[in-house]
């Protein structure tokens, strides 16, 4: 007989893990790649965080923290936050987190319970619909497009049919880089305590712009959870790492929240973050470099015949429409890796409906790689 086995892992599979299974086994195999699935800087953690992360190995117990992480990173964040945003932010109100995922499943969990409906953008990032879903909570897909800049607005916020208890942004945005300006954001967060949603704003990407600014949601709504993460803008994906700006009155859940699900947060990911703050002049020098690569491939995809693509104010993604040659993004992301080495992510990652027409390409690597794989790529396709 069958064990009972939970409906929670039933969930869809992050396709752009299988595509980096795809490219690990094509470099086993001797085949070179070319990485532009994976949304990571390719970049090592800064020196200043790799100096402090050998002292806490050398100086420290590294046992566990305070389940809402260590009381001289909360209170540097916070300081981030009025240096950055001019937004006083209490170190009471930060939360330390085991990545901006674990994060997500803290807000979420804090948030809403099973049956509510919580809407987000679509294209958009595909934790959010999965995770919600292991969850019990219902994902609202709002249908975006090149119209609003692959960004919710308050109209289309408003043409959800039924109740919504909540609403997911990013800007910058995944896929598409897309930002939302500050009016624009603050347009939504009115619309939103309106009709009494609880926003939950995802900045991991800020930082990575190019023109403006990002706006955060804590200058906003005092009521607004905030994500944000040090794997992006601070180049540290691999530690594990992220924090939660939490309104007031959800702290003491958040912290009961972690310790039963979480402990605390890597201590040592926590040591070496405390002197992350201090490497701007090799964070912006990193930001340079996705500038130029963006630059590269806004100019020469077109030339491989892909003209339609996203603006990419942020982040380091170029969404492009690939429809011309494919109707079947996996299949077009498949012969691509192995005929060319040049390894993308198809769309339907991001939007299961749609997105058999759409790519995504990750410029965070050399800006070398990115100029060869549009090579690679016009050759393909010019065939």
């Amino acid at each position: 007989m069958a064990l009972k086995q939970a409906r929670r892992g039933a969930i869809a599979p992050f396709i752009v893990m299988e595509v980096m299974r795809a490219a690990a086994l094509r470099a086993a195999a001797g085949g070179d790649v070319l990485h532009l699935e994976v949304g990571q800087p390719s970049t090592p953690a800064p020196r200043k965080v790799l100096g402090a992360a050998k002292r806490a190995l050398d100086e420290d117990g590294l046992g566990y923290t305070l389940a809402l992480g260590l009381d001289p990173l909360r209170e540097a964040i916070a300081r981030h936050y009025r240096d950055t945003y001019a937004t006083p932010i209490p170190a009471e109100r930060i939360a330390v987190t085991t990545g901006s995922s674990g994060g997500f499943l803290l807000a979420f969990l804090a948030c809403f319970d099973v049956g509510d409906r919580v809407a987000l953008a679509e294209p958009g990032y595909p934790c959010y619909r999965n995770i919600l879903a292991a969850l019990g909570v219902e994902a609202v897909q709002i249908p975006v497009d090149g119209t609003t800049n692959f960004q919710p607005t308050p109209a289309l916020l408003e043409s959800v049919p039924g109740r919504i208890d909540g609403l997911i942004v990013a800007s910058p945005s995944n896929p598409a880089g897309t930002m939302l300006s500050g009016p624009e954001l603050a347009a939504l967060v009115a619309s939103c305590r309106r009709r009494g949603i609880r926003l939950v704003s995802d900045e991991i990407y800020h930082g990575i712009t190019f023109g403006r600014a990002a706006a955060t949601a804590a200058a906003l709504d005092p009521d607004a959870v905030v994500v944000n993460s040090f794997s992006k803008y601070f180049s540290m994906t691999g530690w594990r790492l992220g924090w939660l700006v939490v309104p007031e009155d959800l702290v003491t859940p958040i912290e009961r929240l972690a310790q039963n699900l979480f402990i605390s947060p890597p201590a040592l990911s926590q040591r070496a973050a405390l002197a992350a703050f201090d490497c701007r002049d090799e964070l912006e020098a990193n930001v340079a470099r996705y500038a130029r690569n963006r630059d590269l491939l806004l100019a020469e995809l077109p030339h491989a015949g892909l003209e339609n693509l996203s603006r990419a104010d942020g982040a380091f993604y170029v969404y492009a429409d690939v429809s011309r040659v494919s109707n079947d993004s996996q299949d077009f992301c498949r012969r691509l890796l192995a005929d060319t080495g040049v390894a993308i992510t198809p769309g339907v990652d991001f939007d299961p409906p749609r997105g058999a027409r759409w790519v995504r390409l990750s410029f965070a690597g050399s800006t070398a790689d990115m100029a060869e794989a549009a090579r690679r790529l016009r050759t393909w396709l010019g065939r």
